[in-house]
């Protein structure tokens, strides 16, 4: 996979450099070679030592070390690689990314070099929502930066949130796809999957049959394509792919608000089930039988729209919107009428009446409704189903 690629892997000093070691031993069993660059502050968590042992490489840490500079100076390091990684990328180094910082090896590097790279930040979860933080992160992207992760989850000063330097193997896929000329490569995706969760009461929610595969199969198979995939996913029963940005959302609401925070996007794929419904006060405690034999009432309001949202822009609208149209009966039909609602430029229909076995099943039928009518494909694994539909999207994408 990564056969005679060079990585220039800058560890950051945070507790999740341990995992640098890991992603070196994954580069390197993929046949690429890994050239490492350590902080002062990476020194604290990994040795120079074993890094370098990993590798089978030299560690390069001091700015102004003579020898380093007359073998092969700061300038060359830069642009000797075909993608240099910041894993962890520290809320210091981001910093000084975002700021042209040039005080250390590392930041010289950053600031020297016209070779891609990609961060995989790495922080306290307040850290990682500071304003300061979030506006370092827009400007570096802005000067395209890619970035995998952080994820959310338990981290080390015992917090929990969004933070978590992502695991070693979806930095992996990560660099694969970054690597790849495949003919997505520069495009941005957006891709929603699963059901959404709308709360009744602490225990108790309206929810849809989805189980989150087929969506997960297309933003496997955007990635592998080259595109730089968003992955926005309610609770799902399968684990979210690796070698996307994963953004966990629970409620209609949660997911507009993540993919309205996605921008520049290429091509946005909703293959979410969302909820129609929400209830319109949740029940802060568990609500009781009380033995009346009725049950209670539950008012019900209607969720925002999230394809219509994302379709019917009038700025920043991705230059292809693509929906699903998860339906029982008359599917061609109600899904052209959804396409015309909706504002959409596909809409990917498929019968998902129980004796179908679609519905958390893992194949798939559908039907591509597009401007020139319907296409209709056999049935298919949704793997397959996936890579045949990134493949028409890369092909409408030019």
């Amino acid at each position: 996979m990564l056969a005679g690629k060079r990585i220039l892997l800058i560890i950051g000093g945070g507790i999740a450099a341990y995992k640098s070691l890991a992603l070196i031993r994954l580069i390197g069993k993929s046949g690429g070679a890994v050239t490492p660059v350590l902080t002062r502050a990476a020194e604290e968590f990994v040795t120079p030592l074993s890094v370098s042992a990993l590798a089978g490489d030299k560690v390069y840490s001091d700015l102004f070390d003579l020898t380093d500079e007359a073998e092969m100076g700061h300038i060359e390091l830069s642009r000797s690689a075909d993608l240099i990684v910041v894993a962890p990328a520290t809320a210091d180094l981001l910093a000084k990314m975002a700021g042209g910082h040039a005080d250390d090896l590392a930041s010289t590097i950053l600031m020297a070099t016209d070779t891609p790279v990609l961060v995989a930040p790495a922080m306290n979860v307040r850290m990682w929502l500071h304003p300061a933080n979030q506006r370092n992160i827009a400007t570096i992207e802005a000067d395209g930066v890619s970035r995998v992760g952080p994820d959310e989850g338990d981290m080390a000063c015992g917090e929990f949130g969004p933070g978590r330097m992502a695991e070693p193997e979806a930095i992996f896929a990560a660099i694969g796809a970054q690597l790849s000329d495949g003919p997505l490569k520069g495009r941005r995706a957006v891709v929603t999957s699963g059901p959404t969760h709308e709360p009744i009461d602490p225990v108790r929610y309206i929810a849809n049959r989805s189980s989150g595969t087929q969506g997960a199969a297309i933003a496997v198979a955007l990635s592998a394509l080259g595109a730089e995939v968003t992955f926005v996913t309610g609770p799902a029963v399968i684990p979210p792919p690796t070698g996307v940005q994963v953004v966990e959302v629970e409620t209609a609401e949660q997911m507009l608000a993540a993919v309205d925070g996605v921008t520049a996007v290429d091509v946005a794929v909703f293959a979410a089930a969302v909820g129609d419904w929400r209830v319109t006060s949740v029940a802060e405690g568990k609500i009781k039988k009380d033995g009346s034999g009725k049950p209670p009432t539950l008012e019900l309001a209607e969720n925002p729209d999230i394809l219509a949202t994302i379709a019917q822009r009038t700025k920043d609208r991705p230059n292809l919107v693509i929906g699903f149209a998860a339906e029982t009966d008359d599917v061609v039909a109600n899904a052209i009428a959804k396409r015309d609602r909706k504002g959409c430029d596909w809409i990917v229909a498929n019968d998902v009446s129980p004796e179908t076995g679609i519905m958390g099943g893992d194949e798939n039928a559908v039907t591509i409704i597009d401007a020139n009518g319907a296409e209709s494909w056999p049935r298919l694994s949704k793997d397959q189903v996936a890579r045949k539909l990134a493949a028409r999207i890369a092909e409408a994408l030019g």
